[in-house]
């Protein structure tokens, strides 16, 4: 069980790394610059080069179906799902393979709007409710993982 942590805006690490040592999962912190992170067996920081995608891409091609992918870049998400990983927000949006079609044509929206000149801004500020839903989403998320992989080690799985 692993968490693969779209590190350069992520707001919620500390809270990952909480929760990862409460559940013994493995954190890999995948960032374009090097940053700090705690000195712990559990956690890595992998610093990847090569360009503007390249922590993505080193995050789907090793995302699998035991693993939770911490990112709030929607089409990360959609190559995550695509493989069977469980993906959260940091603010506990949880990524779903009948709702990323929504969330894709929402991004490409925005986008739009953006270019346009008809819509400014970024992201709405990140809240204490949003740190909050987070961490009971990712306890939650981190359960059922360890239940999936529990029922896979039960004879005639």
């Amino acid at each position: 069980m692993r968490i693969l942590v779209d590190a350069d805006a992520c707001p919620v690490k500390e809270e990952i790394y909480r929760v990862a040592r409460r559940h013994s999962a493995r954190v890999f912190v995948v960032s374009n610059a090097p940053m700090f992170v705690p000195k712990e067996d559990l956690i890595e920081l992998v610093v990847v080069r090569g360009g503007f995608d390249a922590a993505d891409d080193w995050i789907a091609d090793r995302a699998g179906d035991t693993d939770v992918v911490i990112t709030s870049d929607i089409p990360l998400a959609e190559r995550c799902l695509k493989v069977s990983a469980r993906v959260l927000g940091p603010t506990g949006r949880v990524f779903t393979e009948d709702a990323i079609g929504d969330a894709m044509a929402t991004r490409a929206l925005h986008d739009m709007l953006r270019q346009s000149g008809e819509f400014g801004g970024g992201p709405k500020p990140f809240t204490k409710t949003d740190r909050s839903k987070f961490l009971s989403k990712l306890d939650e998320t981190l359960h059922a993982v360890r239940k999936q992989m529990g029922k896979r080690q039960q004879p005639g799985s």
